[in-house]
């Protein structure tokens, strides 16, 4: 398909349109068919605006997704579970929750996004270009960038734990790429590591609070501390009702029903809106109209209120409006435009059951009081946010794929680059956010310890849901020798780390910090040389 542009403009749409290499798997859209043959080849710059603008409103979807929806959710599922909360990436009390609801709450958009592009040979290199990529910009810019804002002494074991894991993975899917197929024993390989490395953060942990008595002592050198105070919470729409203890009333009143539907839909909480700069309106402005539609399809549980965020009148329309949701964008809405028996389609049958099973809770149930199955929404929720993601992750994909063929850019350049950077932006902020805080040692463990859940499960359980028993393997060629810049530019900034911070008594500061950002921007340059054939190699 990369041969469009060498054609005559008069023949491009043509020729997307004849071509069966061109034919986007998934998603909602055809970009390709759009840029080539909807837009007139002089507004193609147009074009290329317009897909460059909601390629940044997908990441905005996705952002929003895992962080409102996605995370509270599991969060209530983990404490149904009886998995007790926690506030970092690694926790001394509760490390499980950490390193697993925790990680795939924060790592939801990485691995979605690898999963959809190793679901087609033709942009796997996007998934190793973005989980290489990522984890090159996270272990150097942000964990350069903490440095820079605010030294510190890193937690020593924890770091050399990461560290030693993350070479390990770095190292397998170097071997798997030289190989160029992956089977399915070295999927499960990848998973079996991951759940290793759950068993050794727990063990760990166990043996570290058997020595030191059960009480939660002060954290040392060797772990990251636990913040007493954090940032006021962005409240989303199906919290806007609550302000605190001082905006609620003296005595007790029942609320309609359609009071408060309207105000759990309301994204926006006015009296902050009041308090936040200009840049933060215009950015939430940008953010309400897909919050609005989470808030209309997905279900949030959160156990720390005492009506468990119980809406009634909003909680019976999700479900009708989860399931819907589910069906609709499964498969790109394959399976819920399925007709049964040719006659009546399956979305009708979902919203008839669903519609039925609404009544029947909204007639049986109370507006102040949860029922006693309202749990089952957190898993409705999470069902419902995942879908959501999955589906933003394909349009990601396949937009991704549209530009590399506008401008001759290979998957995994686009993977490095854009891909990479706009799944990490939420973390940079938040990891040096809490840097800001006080908090340099638990942002410094995020760095090193999510990406290790989106390397790991990113590609051992993207190629494991593509193989079939007729094909239990999955080819990974790399489409040009950027790969192996990539991978060896990871490999040597981990080893970079492991080196000169136990060097340096694990105390970071600016010299370290200025070190890893000076390495990004020189892998950079390379990265780029060597796509656009400046830098050849044999």
């Amino acid at each position: 398909c990369w041969e469009v542009r060498k054609h005559n403009s008069s023949e491009w749409c043509h020729f997307i349109r004849s071509n069966p290499d061109c034919q986007l798997d998934g998603g909602f859209l055809d970009y390709l068919n759009g840029i080539f043959c909807v837009f007139p080849p002089r507004l193609l710059p147009l074009a290329v605006t317009l897909y460059a603008l909601w390629l940044l409103y997908l990441f905005i979807i996705l952002g929003v997704t895992a962080e409102k929806f996605f995370c509270p959710n599991l969060s209530a599922i983990s404490t149904n579970l009886k998995l007790s909360h926690n506030v970092a990436v690694f926790s001394l009390t509760s490390p499980l929750h950490g390193v697993t609801f925790l990680a795939f709450g924060n790592g939801a958009p990485d691995v979605f996004s690898a999963v959809v592009a190793f679901s087609d040979p033709r942009t796997a290199g996007l998934a190793i270009g973005a989980i290489f990529g990522a984890g090159v910009f996270v272990t150097t810019v942000v964990a350069g960038g903490i440095a820079l804002v605010k030294p510190f002494m890193a937690a020593s074991r924890p770091f050399l734990r990461d560290v030693i894991f993350y070479m390990v993975a770095v190292f397998l899917t170097f071997v798997v790429l030289y190989l160029g197929r992956i089977r399915l024993g070295e999927a499960l390989g990848y998973l079996g590591l991951y759940v290793f490395y759950v068993l050794t953060v727990v063990l760990c942990t166990w043996i570290h609070r058997r020595q030191r008595g059960d009480g939660l002592a002060p954290p040392g050198a060797w772990e990251p501390e636990m913040p007493t105070d954090v940032e006021e919470p962005e409240p989303s729409g199906t919290s806007s009702g609550d302000y605190g203890e001082e905006y609620r009333p003296l005595l007790p009143s029942r609320e309609s029903s359609l009071r408060i539907l309207t105000s759990a839909l309301s994204p926006l909480d006015y009296r902050k809106w009041r308090r936040k700069p200009w840049y933060w309106r215009l950015f939430k402005t940008f953010k309400v109209p897909v919050e609005l539609v989470l808030l209309l399809t997905v279900p949030v549980v959160d156990p720390d209120k005492d009506d468990l965020n119980w809406k009634r009148p909003l909680n019976c329309l999700h479900i009708l409006t989860s399931p819907l949701l589910c069906v609709l964008t499964l498969k790109s809405g394959a399976y819920g435009l399925y007709q049964i028996q040719g006659i009546f389609p399956v979305w009708a049958l979902v919203t008839l059951v669903a519609s039925a099973l609404a009544l029947i809770i909204f007639i049986t149930t109370s507006n102040e009081e949860p029922p006693k199955y309202h749990c089952v929404f957190a898993f409705l929720g999470f069902l419902a946010s995942a879908m959501w993601i999955n589906a933003a992750a394909t349009e990601l994909v396949n937009i991704l794929r549209t530009l590399g063929i506008v401008f001759q850019l290979s998957n995994t350049v686009l993977g490095l680059t854009l891909l990479a950077w706009g799944n990490s932006i939420g973390d940079t902020f938040s990891d040096l956010t809490m840097a800001r805080q006080g908090y340099p040692r638990m942002a410094f463990s995020a760095c090193f310890g999510g990406i290790i859940f989106n390397i790991l499960v990113g590609v051992g359980l993207g190629c494991l849901l593509q193989m079939t028993s007729s094909q239990p393997l999955v080819k990974l060629e790399p489409d040009s020798p950027l790969v192996w810049v990539l991978a060896g530019a990871l490999g040597l900034s981990l080893v970079f780390s492991f080196v000169t911070v136990p060097a340096q008594c694990f105390q970071l500061g600016q010299a370290y910090g200025v070190c890893l950002i000076a390495y990004y921007l020189l892998f950079l340059c390379v990265a780029l040389l060597t796509e656009f054939r400046v830098i050849h190699f044999s």
